[in-house]
């Protein structure tokens, strides 16, 4: 009985609803306004820039993935653990931290650009919204052109039907970003198998070893992962990894 009350008192709270918002509707929402201005353009209420803020708040972790440098550093440090044979060192938490923050080194001049073109002549209220959007998205579609190979803009503009586009920015990021992550990975990759080489060797060495002592049942991972670990630092690994991520994205 005591859980049925708040039930009731939610259901005619969700049947007021409607009737409250009929009448906020009749008789206008002021908060909710788009004014048009003397040169054509339209100016949002604050309101509404609010709603449309959060609504790209809920899309930055896909932002992050799909349109920066992420993806590439993340795929290769995963590669890396892979081959290293430690499968739970460093954990997802380390490698996604790391990454995030190798991502914002990258991606810092491109940032700092859409400060400077996007963000501050908004904080000065010398552009409107459509515009801050358009020179914000500027800088990543420039960064993202840059990294994308020419096949796979080919292909996915062959699969929407277009024959090719005279300017990149005829590029539709709709286009552009699933080209973008498809070379991204395809890059990651082409790392990691040069990352996986020098293991591989080690493993073969250690397997063939005790191959030939008769140790069968004695699993080579074991053996071989000191060895890689050992190589790994004395190579200063860490070091060299994050230099050849950050440098890969500057040539």
């Amino acid at each position: 009985m005591s859980a049925l009350i708040p039930r009731l008192l939610l259901a005619l709270g969700l049947l007021a609803l409607p009737g409250l918002a009929g009448a906020q509707m009749a008789q206008g929402i002021e908060a909710l306004t788009v004014t048009t201005n003397g040169d054509g353009g339209e100016t949002y209420s604050v309101t509404l820039q609010i709603i449309l803020l959060m609504t790209l708040l809920t899309l930055l972790p896909s932002i992050l993935i799909m349109m920066t440098a992420f993806t590439r550093i993340l795929v290769v440090l995963a590669i890396l653990r892979q081959g290293l044979g430690t499968t739970q060192t460093p954990s997802n938490q380390i490698l996604i931290g790391l990454a995030f923050f190798l991502t914002l080194f990258v991606m810092a001049p491109v940032f700092e650009e859409i400060y400077d073109t996007a963000v501050v002549p908004y904080l000065n209220e010398e552009m409107g919204t459509e515009e801050v959007l358009a020179a914000g998205v500027q800088p990543l579609r420039e960064f993202m052109l840059a990294h994308t190979r020419e096949s796979d803009l080919a292909m996915f503009a062959e699969i929407n039907g277009i024959d090719g586009f005279e300017d990149a920015d005829d590029v539709p990021l709709s286009l552009l970003v699933p080209a973008f992550v498809t070379s991204e990975l395809k890059t990651a990759f082409q790392i990691g198998f040069l990352i996986l080489i020098p293991f591989l060797i080690i493993d073969l060495v250690v397997a063939s070893v005790l191959m030939s002592m008769g140790m069968v049942m004695l699993s080579p991972l074991i053996i071989s992962l000191p060895f890689k670990v050992m190589l790994f630092v004395l190579v200063d690994g860490w070091a060299l990894m994050m230099n050849t991520l950050a440098t890969s994205f500057f040539v």
